[in-house]
């Protein structure tokens, strides 16, 4: 959602938001209202970000709708139907009101929303704390209760608030004025606070939003830095020390899945997948729905991987081990369970196993071990559990102490 920042076309326009930004742009007001309770597990749904960027149009959200609720993600657990940048026309209303773009959104954003309920689904929308969103479309700042009034006779169920031309405005009194105004609508709506974590919002935002970027956006590939993106392991150590400032309806947000985008191949989009389960982070799928194929599908709808990621302890796990290329990623679960991954960075096959101790556990306990992408299970383990790991692969198991 940076990309915009680079485009100098935008350089008069970015001057002219900045010097509209409302008068208590930097005032925090009280949450006098509690933050709903509408992400005891981390959300599950769909973007339309990661695959379609700034073309997007209400067929092709149609489409994934349908797609999620024919497909199994809706079984699987997915729920959320959200549409990123670029639905909204260049201007407001005669009223100020924020409106869809007439051409591609002809049915309006009501229309659109009643469709995904249709299917069982929810519905989400995007927004941003400057004047103008990051691809120069009307942001909210100075409209928040407007545009949450909006919003809620809508039918949106998720927002996502951007954090492009915001000037110098703070934060965290930003996102505390837009999670009064949805939370006066009286609609249940799950926030999404987008600072791409700039101002560290695990520290602050648990009674704010739901859930709050922790880095900049990830693009699709293993390793790397594009421009204000990242590849997906450079995001991962970039959590790797967030376990703290995560928990139920209060989440870190690594950014959306890449799962079925075509860069990296599918032994890493396991890895990235069940990584992504460990840090109990929003499931968040970008890819295609209506096009994917058995790969995809069977990652992103793995119900032992799924059930890792929802565990209600909340709890996300941390990097109990670093050798080289090889780690050793554990995560606490509830009923004294554990899940563990095996990580190898490197080019070559690695023998790896995590010991108990790093879990918590006697030496001598004994556990059922049951590996989560083969489904094998190794019964009355005590001590370590080891396996052989592929090139940028993980081997992910759950850990049940004998009784």
């Amino acid at each position: 959602m940076h990309l915009l920042i680079q485009r100098v076309a935008h350089t008069l326009a970015l001057l002219g938001a900045l010097a509209a930004l409302p008068a208590h742009a930097h005032d925090t007001l009280k949450l006098e209202a509690p933050k709903p309770n509408l992400a005891p597990t981390p959300p599950m749904g769909w973007s339309s970000w990661n695959k379609y960027g700034c073309n997007v149009n209400e067929k092709m959200i149609r489409d994934q709708a349908d797609a999620m609720a024919a497909s199994g993600m809706k079984d699987a657990g997915y729920q959320y139907i959200n549409v990123d940048d670029c639905w909204q026309a260049k201007s407001r209303d005669a009223d100020g009101n924020i409106q869809a773009d007439p051409e591609h959104f002809p049915s309006g954003i009501k229309a659109l929303a009643d469709y995904v309920h249709s299917k069982g689904l929810k519905f989400g929308l995007y927004s941003d704390a400057g004047a103008l969103t990051c691809w120069g479309r009307p942001g909210s700042a100075g409209r928040e209760f407007q545009d949450a009034l909006q919003y809620a006779k809508w039918g949106v169920d998720y927002f996502k608030y951007d954090w492009c031309y915001t000037g110098t405005r703070n934060a965290e009194a930003a996102y505390t004025i837009m999670a009064k105004a949805l939370r006066e609508t009286g609609r249940d709506i799950v926030f999404s606070l987008c600072d791409w974590g700039g101002s560290k919002p695990g520290r602050w935002a648990k009674p704010v939003g739901h859930l709050w970027r922790t880095t900049g956006d990830i693009y699709d590939a293993w390793e790397g830095k594009k421009g204000w993106s990242h590849g997906m392991t450079n995001i991962l150590d970039m959590n790797a020390e967030l376990s703290g400032e995560s928990g139920p309806n209060g989440w870190n947000d690594p950014d959306m899945l890449e799962v079925g985008n075509g860069g990296m191949t599918t032994t890493e989009y396991e890895s990235h997948f069940s990584l992504w389960a460990m840090l109990a982070a929003p499931l968040i799928a970008g890819n295609d729905l209506s096009k994917m194929d058995a790969d995809t599908l069977r990652i992103l709808t793995n119900k032992d991987v799924i059930a890792v990621d929802q565990d209600p302890l909340g709890r996300q796990g941390s990097r109990a081990l670093r050798e080289g290329d090889l780690e050793v990623w554990v995560r606490p679960l509830a009923g004294g369970e554990h899940a563990v991954v095996l990580f190898n960075r490197g080019k070559t096959p690695a023998n790896m196993k995590a010991t108990w101790d790093l879990l918590g556990l006697p030496n001598d306990q004994k556990a059922d071990v049951k590996d989560l992408w083969s489904k094998k299970v190794a019964k009355g383990v005590s001590g370590s559990y080891g396996a052989k790991v592929a090139p940028h692969g993980v081997v992910m198991v759950r850990i049940k102490p004998a009784t």
